[in-house]
């Protein structure tokens, strides 16, 4: 198979833009086009622009974009299950008396466009319907023609494959859930039992921020594409069926990620709240700024932003005596890099720098960009509420979802480098289940080591440690 440049070069060329005047005719007259440019047509004619023809194939870009999209409308399972129909009605036409050829020319198309449906989108096949249109069309285009049927084997293997390595992930999270969940009822019990900090752990910043890298590609890895998407459906006005609406929103992927991130933010802050002593509090406080600096040098800003909002937090903003005694240049430096005001100008702009570096890598350290995620997913939720889906004419406003590609594609090229660091089982097995402090827990810690200064912390300091310690 010839090689082709990775989506991402291809937005970016505006490849999309020249490959459209392709267009079959039947569908042409719903379709229409600006420059030779796709945008807007009705569902069906964008169904039909969709599956491939004797002379025809799909621009990849436009695949890319109308199965991430078309779920905002059909359901995958009923978007393949309309694919099959529009191939046996192809045969149907172009077929007469005994002549069979029609669809030997074709199969090969089918089958590619099956390959980078699975490929790309895996996770539309967990739904057993799904899988069963899958082979229901695989089935009407391999004519029982052996080479095809290998095809159609080593398709389905490869997914099966996938889901498997999926369904491993989501049990090694819910483990790794419940093993912090089990450690954080001991150190509630018995708080002496429980005598390390990160820095007994692991000690170079520049090793952990290293392990950070890790966690955050692993999670990557596992982000379906179309989650961004169906993290902000909304039931289509054209659609009367409720339930296809509750069935599309599925986000347990990027939901686990946001919950990483969070979980960061509250293991800075319940490492730096946790000591009794000052100087050590202030030790560990750098050592953060130390791996932070680090996570930004890397490329790895989502764990840089998780380290910068766990200092961030009023618990620990709010030990001043600590404060005082950290060298705190490098960490306003770290501050401006991700300062929030002009829509994250700065942040931007590393991002783009990292975005850059990685298209002209030579290897996987300079390929690493993992964005801030949070600020990722508010970008697309703008880019969704900003422009309507559908026209006023009824068509799909392809141009806002040629933009929604664009920006799914580059994080698609990000989740796919390989972590080239070497992991540290025990470091990684630290950060992913040591116990983390709840927002009270932090606040009464942060009490304890440095006493309230006004009457709304003493009575705050009084209030939690009754509830938390059961003392007045």
């Amino acid at each position: 198979m010839p090689q082709t440049p990775s989506l991402v070069a291809m937005f970016d060329s505006g490849t999309f833009n020249r490959n459209f005047y392709q267009s079959k005719e039947e569908s042409c007259c719903e379709l229409y086009y600006q420059d030779n440019t796709l945008l807007s047509g009705s569902l069906e004619a964008l169904i039909q622009h969709l599956v491939p023809s004797v002379d025809y194939y799909p621009d990849r870009t436009y695949i890319f974009t109308f199965l991430l999209s078309s779920r905002l409308f059909i359901h995958p399972f009923e978007l393949m299950a309309k694919v099959c129909h529009v191939c046996v009605e192809q045969q149907r036409l172009n077929e007469s008396g005994n002549d069979k050829s029609h669809m030997k020319k074709i199969a090969p198309k089918i089958l590619q466009l099956l390959t980078e449906w699975t490929e790309t989108f895996p996770y539309d096949f967990r739904d057993e319907r799904m899988m069963r249109n899958l082979k229901d069309t695989a089935h009407l285009v391999t004519h029982g023609e052996e080479i095809y049927r290998k095809n159609v084997q080593q398709i389905i293997q490869n997914l099966i494959r996938k889901l498997a390595a999926l369904s491993q992930y989501e049990e090694l999270i819910a483990k790794l859930n419940a093993q912090s969940t089990d450690r954080m009822a001991i150190l509630k019990s018995k708080p002496q039992s429980i005598q390390r900090d990160i820095i007994s752990v692991c000690s170079d910043p520049y090793t952990l921020a290293q392990q950070l890298t890790h966690v955050e590609l692993e999670r990557l890895s596992y982000i379906g594409p179309e989650e961004f998407v169906q993290a902000f459906v909304q039931k289509d006005p054209l659609d009367s069926n409720e339930n296809r609406f509750s069935d599309r929103k599925k986000t347990r992927n990027l939901e686990a990620y946001v919950e990483w991130f969070n979980r960061l933010s509250y293991l800075v802050a319940t490492e730096i709240c946790m000591p009794v002593k000052k100087k050590h509090r202030a030790r560990i406080i750098e050592f953060f700024i130390d791996v932070a600096r680090e996570c930004f040098n890397i490329g790895n800003f989502n764990s840089l932003m998780a380290i910068i909002s766990g200092m961030n937090m009023s618990p620990v903003s709010r030990l001043k005596k600590t404060w005082a005694k950290v060298k705190t240049a490098k960490f306003d430096i770290l501050e401006h890099q991700m300062d929030p005001s002009s829509n994250f100008y700065n942040y931007r702009t590393a991002l783009r720098g990292a975005a850059q570096r990685s298209l002209t890598a030579h290897s996987n350290r300079e390929k690493i960009v993992i964005p801030f995620c949070s600020l990722l997913i508010k970008d697309i939720y703008f880019l969704n509420e900003g422009c309507t889906s559908r026209l006023p004419n009824g068509h799909v406003n392809f141009e806002k979802f040629w933009e929604l590609a664009k920006q799914v594609s580059e994080f698609m090229a990000w989740k796919q480098v390989d972590c080239p660091f070497e992991k540290d089982r025990k470091i990684l097995h630290y950060v992913l289940t040591a116990p983390i402090f709840s927002e009270d827990a932090l606040y009464l810690a942060s009490y304890e080591n440095e006493s309230p200064e006004n009457h709304i912390e003493k009575d705050r300091w009084k209030t939690l440690r009754s509830a938390l310690l059961g003392r007045v």
